[in-house]
């Protein structure tokens, strides 16, 4: 169930579910009765910091830029733009500043949460990444700047849209972002269930010093006028 209403708000969510039966990346979950015959069951949990929907900071790309618990919760939610370019950019071709402006024209304000996404769906960091089946958008300094200069918060990225195709692209993206404090969301999911490209969302991370990235919850919330 990824659909929930709570009176005139329609909540999303935008989160992967993880299984640790079956994911890839590390997650491993070992649970123990601490209280006897009274149970009292704990769980240490043995995770990557990027496992399925994770909210990456700063400090993933430099020793001297802030941690996860050293931004302050405000990054972490707010006015959330969705820009499907659907079929209008070619395939596997670079998101460029033009088409950023004509997806975005009049909706953005400073502070925003911008969404990416395309009909060219592929689920990322998979054997078939980068390969002739992966006709995903790509990002690079040109949108990466493009982002900066328009004083977003936070960048996220369904799976249309590839975060991994070379580092002569992830690289200028990571570090001309972060260098302003500006996190990202990687692996969201549901972004089909989006009744508005307008809403307010959430998606807050452990406040746990010298974390560069965390798994998060992430949901959006339609129907808050203030965020419309």
């Amino acid at each position: 169930m990824s659909v929930y209403t709570m009176g005139n708000l329609r909540i999303v969510d935008l989160t992967k579910e993880l299984d640790p039966k079956t994911e890839s990346r590390r997650c491993h979950l070992y649970r123990f009765n601490t209280g006897g015959p009274i149970p009292d069951f704990h769980t240490i949990m043995d995770l990557t910091s990027h496992l399925g929907t994770h909210c990456e900071c700063p400090y993933h790309h430099d020793d001297n830029w802030p941690s996860v618990a050293e931004l302050p919760l405000t990054t972490f939610m707010g006015r959330a733009i969705y820009v499907d370019f659907k079929d209008t950019v070619a395939p596997y071709t670079h998101i460029t500043a033009a088409d950023l402006d004509r997806a975005a024209a009049g909706k953005i304000k400073d502070g925003d949460i911008v969404i990416l996404d395309s009909a060219y769906k592929l689920a990322p960091f998979t054997a078939d990444t980068n390969t002739e089946k992966d006709k995903r958008l790509l990002i690079g300094q040109e949108s990466a700047e493009w982002f900066r200069d328009h004083k977003v918060k936070c960048v996220g990225f369904g799976d249309g849209v590839s975060i991994e195709n070379c580092n002569e692209d992830v690289k200028p993206f990571h570090d001309i972002l972060m260098a302003e404090n500006i996190v990202f969301l990687e692996v969201l999911k549901n972004l089909e269930e989006l009744q508005s490209d307008v809403f307010f969302m959430s998606y807050s991370p452990l406040p746990i010093m010298g974390l560069d990235s965390c798994p998060v919850r992430v949901y959006a919330i339609e129907g808050l006028a203030e965020f419309s």
